[in-house]
């Protein structure tokens, strides 16, 4: 964000600023918030110093917390997640976003925080997407057919070109529902079985699964997956055998070994060892590079700094906007 929108916030006096989900999405586009995360990354933010997730139960759930902070900016993502005997006419997952002026720790702005995550997750897997295809097009297999899956395909469409999404779900109706959208799109879709991703170039998995989706030994040898269903050190959607065949990305080394069921698992029964990966601060400043040989597996758990790199950016365009408009 430039220093006339930043200069520009801090004079504006009053209650925070609410920003719901539409003028979130109004606002940061995909391949902006693609771009507003690399950046983040190239002008030296490291993800190693990020602030850590917590739980704290609930009589009806989880309370999760996500802090952040930069000289600039500092905020946190509050998220309640319903537990799953309870059945009223609300999403299982709903939050608010807090964000604060660095220098100041002045309240600026509540974004509402489901549609929030609904554009970084996917942003997250976009920038990972970006630079570890071998290809920048070719047939995606999408497991999931819920929030985030459905965003994924938006996401996706930032920064590669599928020539066919087959849809992966347990609710083959609600797969079906996925892959009727995605043909109204313009890209051909159907709903197939796990086997398909051995015609993958990309597979995604978005989904609430605690064991594997599909056997690794069926991933071509270029192909990219990336899972993010995930955040606990007990539950994965990839196996043993594809974290040992592929090169493993992660967003950061201590995050990882916190929540990243994934590769947690296999490395604690000595099947993967953690100075085999790859953080994506190093492979996008340069210092790394993967291995196109072999698949790529990146694994997102969601990290505080991407929302407030985010959750700030949107801010202060719709300052600018306040200001010209």
């Amino acid at each position: 964000m430039s220093e006339r929108v930043k200069s520009v916030s801090a004079d504006i006096a009053g209650s925070p600023r609410w920003i719901g989900a539409e003028q979130i999405h109004d606002t940061m586009p995909f391949r902006d918030a693609v771009t507003v995360l690399e950046q983040t990354l190239l002008d030296g933010y490291d993800p190693e110093t990020d602030g850590v997730r917590t739980r704290h139960s609930s009589p009806s759930g989880q309370l999760l917390q996500m802090p952040s902070a930069t000289d600039d900016w500092c905020g946190t993502k509050l998220v309640t997640v319903r537990s799953g005997e309870q059945t009223v006419d609300l999403p299982v997952i709903q939050g608010l976003y807090m964000l604060f002026e660095g220098k100041t720790l002045r309240p600026v702005a509540t974004l509402e925080g489901a549609g929030l995550t609904a554009l970084r997750t996917p942003a997250v897997t976009a920038l990972a997407i970006r630079h570890l295809v071998s290809s920048a097009s070719g047939r995606v297999t999408l497991f999931g057919s819920g929030v985030q899956a459905r965003a994924h395909v938006r996401a996706l469409m930032a920064v590669f070109s599928p020539t066919a999404i087959d849809v992966v779900g347990r609710d083959q109706d609600r797969a079906q529902q996925l892959a009727d959208e995605i043909c109204e799109l313009g890209i051909d879709s159907s709903v197939s079985g796990p086997e398909v991703v051995a015609e993958a170039d990309l597979i995604l998995c978005c989904t609430s699964s605690s064991e594997p989706l599909f056997d690794g030994n069926l991933v071509q040898n270029h192909a990219l997956v990336a899972a993010i269903g995930s955040h606990d050190p007990y539950s994965r959607e990839v196996d043993t055998t594809l974290v040992q065949r592929s090169s493993v990305i992660i967003e950061s080394l201590d995050s990882a070994m916190r929540e990243a069921g994934d590769v947690v698992i296999p490395q604690q029964a000595g099947d993967f060892h953690w100075d085999r990966a790859i953080t994506m601060r190093d492979l996008i400043v340069g210092v790394a590079s993967v291995d196109f040989d072999r698949p790529r597996l990146f694994k997102g758990t969601g990290m505080p700094w991407q929302d407030l790199a985010i959750a700030a950016s949107i801010y202060g365009r719709t300052v600018e906007v306040a200001v010209t408009g």
